[in-house]
């Protein structure tokens, strides 16, 4: 009997990179592919993105509400109880043999802790890495020692999983699945794109995504309004902004950013790109401009510059074509500047994407397509060198109680 695996998807970004571990699943000869789809993709004010995995050509084992009409941490919590109840349920019924998860998002937490107590198997993708600007940090972590089988896209983040007390004959390290995807997609045409965003690119073009952050006490509006006070200040560049995820804050950035493009006919916005577009933005704009992951994972490999702004995402691995900035408009527009800047745009050739040059999908899916699964539920935690591993000595005798 083949193996039931079922994949849990939350989010239109979440989806692109586990995009073609769904594909291999679904063509496996030892693996049955579940697909839950949850969170964002079952929302209108986020796209209805359950679409976009159907039109790819999967079929939505189940779905599950969660994500309430509201972008407060109080909302998120609940949305997370919401989430344990429907996963739950869900998980009681399809019964898989093993629960697949990527990432660090509350929908994540849900669908692990729901996996833990119902006795399901997990294995956890892109653990390791860290995100010191947001509370995704401690839930990846969190997953990591929920899972029982890690899929790592650096040696660094293998190390850092084991340092977590992972066994390391349980971490492989695969490579970045965004990295993956850029190898396997035909990217748009320049022409064929701006007919598919029906908006023409210029003779400078920057792609925009900026999310909360979620661990700096209500900043996200601020520094979205010195970010597009920044953008408001560049002559003959078009902006397409992909607008924020289903984070607390996520509303007022939104808004934002619909008031800027109202206001510039040389912007626009999209609540989803799907993941060709976005892949195909990334090969024909000059730049990508925010705090999401994918200006650290996938752009290096197409050739092009990042501005990172702020802490979202300070922690992670990132390439020479990678530019920190703090998320003030005049430190925005030092590092766009410096993004134009001949000697740097010389360089981006030659630069390395630390997340490897793709293949983790295959990887990946021949470990879960083979690993033995019996008695898996057991972790032991593996102590590094030189810490003492002896930790269950002979009870001590004790006196009766008289």
């Amino acid at each position: 009997m083949n193996r039931k695996i079922c994949v849990v998807t939350g989010t239109r970004a979440e989806y692109g990179l586990l995009r073609w571990i769904l594909q291999e699943l679904k063509d496996s000869h030892r693996a049955e592919l579940q697909i839950l789809a949850t969170g964002a993709h079952l929302s209108p004010e986020f796209g209805l993105t359950y679409r976009d995995i159907e039109r790819d050509g999967f079929s939505i084992t189940a779905k599950v509400e969660m994500l309430l009409s509201s972008d407060t941490d109080l909302g998120t919590c609940k949305s997370m109880g919401l989430g344990l109840i429907g996963m739950s349920e869900a998980y009681a019924r399809l019964a898989p043999d093993l629960v697949l998860l990527l990432g660090d998002r509350f929908e994540v937490l849900v669908a692990a802790s729901a996996a833990l107590i119902l006795g399901i198997p997990v294995a956890h993708l892109h653990g390791g890495e860290t995100t010191e600007g947001a509370f995704d940090e401690a839930i990846r972590h969190s997953v990591t020692k929920m899972a029982h089988l890690h899929f790592v896209a650096a040696p660094e983040y293998r190390a850092r999983v084991i340092q977590l007390g992972e066994a390391p004959d349980r971490v492989f390290m695969v490579g970045g699945l965004g990295v993956d995807a850029i190898t396997r997609v035909n990217l748009l045409s320049r022409q064929e794109l701006e007919a598919s965003l029906e908006f023409q690119l210029g003779a400078k073009n920057l792609l925009v995504t900026f999310h909360p952050v979620t661990l700096e006490g209500g900043q996200s509006s601020h520094q979205m309004a010195e970010l597009l006070r920044a953008l408001d200040q560049l002559d003959d560049t078009h902006l397409i902004f992909s607008m924020p995820n289903a984070d607390a804050g996520s509303r007022d950035l939104a808004r934002q950013v619909e008031g800027f493009v109202a206001a510039h006919p040389n912007a626009r916005a999209y609540t989803s790109l799907g993941q060709l577009r976005y892949l195909s933005c990334l090969k024909w704009v000059d730049g990508v401009i925010g705090n999401s992951s994918s200006g650290l994972a996938e752009a290096p490999s197409l050739g092009i510059g990042t501005v990172n702004i702020g802490d979202r995402q300070r922690g992670r691995l990132k390439a020479a074509s990678v530019i920190d900035c703090p998320p003030f408009h005049r430190d925005i527009l030092d590092a766009i500047h410096k993004l134009y800047d001949l000697s740097f745009r010389q360089m981006l050739p030659s630069v390395r994407n630390p997340y490897g040059d793709g293949g983790a999908s295959r990887r990946i899916v021949q470990v879960l397509e083979k690993f033995p699964l019996d008695g898996i539920l057991k972790k032991r935690f593996h102590d590094l060198d030189g810490v003492a591993t002896d930790l269950n000595p002979e009870p001590t005798p004790t006196r009766p109680v008289s």
